[in-house]
């Protein structure tokens, strides 16, 4: 029962990958006005709470030339957070199916490379945005990181106890090949014991 439970939820995995496309494809919809407004809170946002926990005493003026300043690392910090989260949320399904090392590397890379490279080519239709090659090595190189945290946890936590799954499996055949053959061994001392007999006997 367990296993059939298990094996109906396993696709679910997927899901939250899916999310993450919808959640991108989403934010690529956004025309340069409004995507550049969002960058520009964000930036403000992180500016302001730097400013508080700082004490610089900034004013708002100053608060609006500095979030102008790091609004392109954070737009391109966004790129890489968004596709990190993408492979986190591509890599884990494909390690519950079973792919390991670096096959799972290379699917879940390829995943996320080829959607970062078709979502520039939608933004291309998206009022005054573009198409940028150097945003889809931004992309990649956030899917990497991703990819690589989720091989780390799993190494880290899931590995040992696969090991330990297999030395147990392992015992249990050797213990189950010993039995056998005392089995047989017992079997073989019956029948000589048998023949031993009859051979009293007549």
């Amino acid at each position: 029962m367990k296993q059939i439970i298990f094996f109906f939820l396993k696709p679910l995995s997927f899901l939250p990958a899916l999310a993450m496309m919808y959640v991108i494809y989403g934010f690529s919809a956004q025309d340069a006005s409004a995507s550049g407004n969002l960058s520009f809170k964000v930036s403000y946002k992180i500016v302001e709470i730097g400013n508080e926990v700082l004490e610089r005493g900034l004013d708002e003026t100053e608060i609006e030339v500095f979030a102008d300043r790091i609004e392109y690392p954070v737009r391109k910090l966004a790129h890489m957070t968004e596709y990190f989260m993408l492979a986190v949320a591509v890599s884990f399904p494909f390690y519950v199916y079973g792919l390991r090392g670096f096959p799972l590397m290379l699917v879940a890379g390829l995943i996320c490379v080829a959607f970062a490279a078709g979502d520039e080519y939608h933004q291309s239709f998206v009022a005054g945005r573009g198409p940028s090659v150097k945003d889809v090595g931004i992309d990649s190189i956030g899917a990497f990181f991703g990819i690589l945290t989720v091989q780390i946890i799993c190494w880290v936590f899931l590995a040992p106890a696969r090991s330990a799954r297999r030395q147990e499996e392992f015992a249990y055949r050797k213990r189950a090949r010993r039995e056998e053959a005392h089995r047989r061994q017992e079997a073989i001392r019956r029948e000589d014991a048998a023949r031993r007999r009859r051979r009293r006997y007549y």
